[in-house]
């Protein structure tokens, strides 16, 4: 038996009354940020502690009241969140804490315990979760949770969140499990490889494609929008305050756009979930995606070129979330009893996986590969060459190893080794 830990997303369904209630408990949760920080750092470097902020933030919700509406427990959470982030920092994964802006943040408030949620299924569709000063709210019953006489020590609700994007408000349950160790995967090895055109292709020949994530209508409607919020944007003076009827026209392209997000992170789930099951090792390639998305704008002395195409080539890779499908792989093939493996990318387009010859012109097009090598002649799909060319790269003993031979040592962006700290 092995203990699992993962998250559900459901969503809410709140009356008016209780969206103004949530709201107000995610606005202060922001406010709160923006003073610990604030006091953070106006204090000397001898006088921060843990127990010197909690006792800030005790004497805050006293005397502030629209600090009072944010129960104390998600108040501890900010400030633990707060911590987490300076240690971060300082081991050099991320930046130094900042300020929370209104316009830019995502709405979120914490449960920490999950013992206050008293989670139950009322219907086959609905189920009911009380949160602090809220009441108890309905929320889609999409998954079996560990709840009532199912739930024990080792199968519980530990606690939750409260998030609000372009649709509304969603809690998602963290949720702590004990499952029997998944046995090893007799499946047979493949080889993907990932583009825009084709979003995914496998060594053995197959293919994963979708369609526009949005119906016509839906494309119409957020063009429509889009040039109505750039015409009301352009007509409206510098320094002048935004009106209604713009950002109601935001807040429906943001829907639009949320709505396209879903489907799409739907299509990878089911996808990456039939790949787990089917194939006992995964090998992908390790894509520098950051790199791959610069901008090829070059400098004033070095002007670049193609910049346009460039920049629509960006925004398809953005749009097919490599990464993401990386990451649902990782943890489904573990899940599932195999293994993800990965391999030097530079290479496995141009290579002949007939002959393994990298000839010039030998990649006709998007969609052809024509080995230009005299003594091969292969002709096949594109994609597949470079999936077959990726699983070979595994079978060679080059998972996890650069073209120049040494080991991928993977550390964040700017953390020293241990040895030097």
């Amino acid at each position: 038996m092995v203990k699992r830990q993962f998250g559900h997303r459901a969503r809410l369904a709140l009356t008016p009354a209780q969206a103004r209630l949530v709201d107000d408990q995610a606005h202060a949760a922001r406010g709160m940020w923006n003073l610990l920080h604030e006091w953070w750092q106006m204090l000397p470097k001898h006088q921060r502690s843990p127990v010197a902020a909690d006792a800030a933030i005790r004497q805050a919700r006293k005397e502030i009241d629209w600090l009072g509406v944010l129960p104390a427990q998600a108040a501890q959470t900010v400030l633990k969140t707060y911590l987490v982030a300076w240690r971060n920092c300082w081991d050099g994964r991320t930046r130094e804490p900042a300020f929370k802006t209104r316009s830019r943040l995502v709405l979120s408030v914490d449960i920490p315990q999950g013992r206050d949620l008293h989670v139950s299924r009322v219907h086959r569709r609905w189920g009911m979760v009380n949160i602090p000063r809220i009441g108890r709210v309905r929320f889609r019953w999409t998954k079996d949770l560990p709840v009532g006489k199912w739930a024990n020590q080792e199968n519980r609700i530990t606690g939750a969140r409260l998030v609000k994007d372009a649709l509304g408000w969603h809690i998602t349950f963290r949720v702590t499990t004990l499952e029997a160790a998944p046995a090893l995967h007799q499946g047979s090895e493949v080889g993907i490889d990932v583009g825009v055109s084709v979003p995914i292709a496998l060594s053995d020949g197959s293919v994963y494609t979708h369609g526009s994530w949005l119906t016509e209508e839906e494309q119409s409607s957020l063009l429509r929008l889009e040039r109505r919020a750039a015409h009301r944007r352009a007509s409206r003076k510098q320094g002048e305050k935004i009106s209604g009827r713009l950002h109601r026209t935001y807040d429906r392209i943001q829907g639009l756009r949320a709505r396209a997000k879903r489907r799409h992170l739907d299509w990878q789930h089911k996808t990456t979930t039939e790949i787990a099951r089917k194939y006992g090792i995964v090998v992908v390639e390790a894509l520098t995606i950051p790199n791959m998305v610069k901008s090829a704008k070059g400098t004033m002395d070095r002007p670049g070129k193609n910049v346009a195409q460039k920049s629509g080539l960006n925004r398809s890779i953005y749009a097919e979330a490599w990464g993401r499908t990386i990451r649902l792989l990782t943890y489904k093939t573990a899940l599932a009893g195999g293994s993800l493996h990965e391999v030097p990318a530079p290479g496995t387009s141009q290579r002949c996986s007939a002959c393994g010859h990298i000839t010039p012109g030998s990649r006709e097009s998007q969609a052809v590969f024509v080995c230009k090598n005299p003594d091969c002649g292969w002709t096949g799909n594109a994609d597949h060459n470079a999936g077959r060319n990726v699983l070979h790269l595994y079978r060679m003993g080059l998972a996890l190893v650069p073209a120049a031979g040494r080991a991928v040592v993977r550390r964040a962006c700017r953390v020293k080794p241990a040895t030097v700290r």
